[in-house]
């Protein structure tokens, strides 16, 4: 027998720069086409260090986009989804019948910007209302916290599927932060690649040897050229760069790293503008591109490398869950570089995880 769900719940609440603190809400009702699912893990996610860090979000709201947990109620017209089923959330539905989504990119859908439903509360609360259609199912023997790295690792996936890779092309990865690490864990895997980390602080930096990286430098080791020297390459240039600090340098030293006909894919976000050397680009024959979320199906492809066992699930994930009474703590700990692994949360206040 099903147990009676609460009528509030805990949930982490934005209020302003660097400030979360936790409040009670009424638990969402799913509507048509929706589940109601209780979260049991939810990662920090570098833009949820945007969104809170750094101010980009709205007073009043819940971020929280890396979960997994269990449906506890089904809306109307939901699918194939049942109470007691273990899901990942995946990505949002797209149109399906555009351009882009019919030549399989669905990341670029042309309707993408089109609201499909009316929730948008995030995963750092105890439920989560999802669209039925954005759910994947936890496949059996992958543990539902390990599998909260699902959303974030397809998010690497899909950066890697963008910089176009064959066997024995070397890769340089800038930032050893949650993408970055991930990126890197899942190119080791592989095993066809040589693999250079770019990463300005000590904790990340010792992650990425751990995970494997063949060579781990800091930014003041790389070389770059004047713009009177547009066709000078770096004494060891790299066939791809995967930028995921979303930081200005990053992008600018990233683009004096390519051999020729190289490519620099921009997988992090950020808010300063680099610039751009064209001539170098052009001489070179450079290429540039960006990489937003996921291959269609990237979650899938996420699910099954995690449950394969190939990466090092203890190295990528802080051994201790936080709560949402310590959220506000572990991201200040994050955005200052102490903690260099993913941080799961537990989303409950820390008495009722005692309890």
């Amino acid at each position: 027998m099903t147990a009676a769900l609460p009528e509030v719940m805990p949930v982490a609440v934005y209020l302003g720069p660097g400030r979360v603190e936790v409040e009670r809400r009424p638990v969402p009702e799913p509507a048509a086409g929706e589940v109601l699912v209780e979260v049991g893990h939810c990662g920090v996610c570098g833009s949820d260090l945007h969104l809170v860090m750094e101010g980009w979000g709205k007073p009043g709201t819940v971020a929280g986009h890396e979960w997994s947990g269990t449906v506890r109620l089904v809306g109307a017209d939901a699918g194939r989804w049942s109470p007691g089923d273990v899901v990942v959330g995946g990505p949002s539905p797209r149109c399906g019948r555009c351009r882009r989504c019919v030549e399989g990119q669905p990341s670029q859908c042309e309707r993408r910007g089109e609201q499909v439903h009316e929730h948008t509360a995030g995963a750092f609360a105890r439920f989560v209302v999802a669209d039925a259609r954005a759910l994947c199912a936890v496949p059996d023997g992958l543990a539902a916290r390990t599998a909260a790295l699902a959303e974030p690792l397809a998010v690497a996936l899909h950066a890697i599927t963008r910089a176009r890779l064959v066997p024995g092309d070397s890769v340089m990865v800038f930032g050893a932060g949650p993408i970055g690490a991930l990126a890197v864990a899942a190119l080791v895997a592989r095993g066809d690649h040589r693999v250079t980390v770019v990463e300005p602080g000590p904790a990340r930096r010792a992650l990425a040897r751990k995970l494997g990286a063949d060579v781990v430098v800091e930014p003041a080791e790389l070389e770059q050229f004047p713009a009177w020297e547009p066709e000078r390459l770096a004494p060891d240039p790299v066939d791809a760069v995967l930028e995921c600090s979303g930081k200005k340098a990053g992008v600018e030293a990233g683009l004096h790293q390519l051999r020729r006909g190289g490519r620099l894919v921009l997988v992090g976000a950020g808010m300063e503008q680099p610039v751009i050397d064209p001539n170098r680009v052009l001489l070179n024959e450079l290429e540039i591109s960006g990489s937003f979320v996921y291959d269609a199906d990237g979650i899938e492809r996420a699910l099954e490398l995690l449950r394969s066992g190939a990466l090092p699930t203890d190295v990528l994930i802080e051994p201790d869950d936080a709560t949402l009474d310590t959220l506000g703590d572990v991201m200040h700990g994050l955005a200052r570089g102490d903690i260099a692994a993913k941080v799961l949360v537990v989303p409950r206040a820390a008495e009722e995880v005692r309890s």
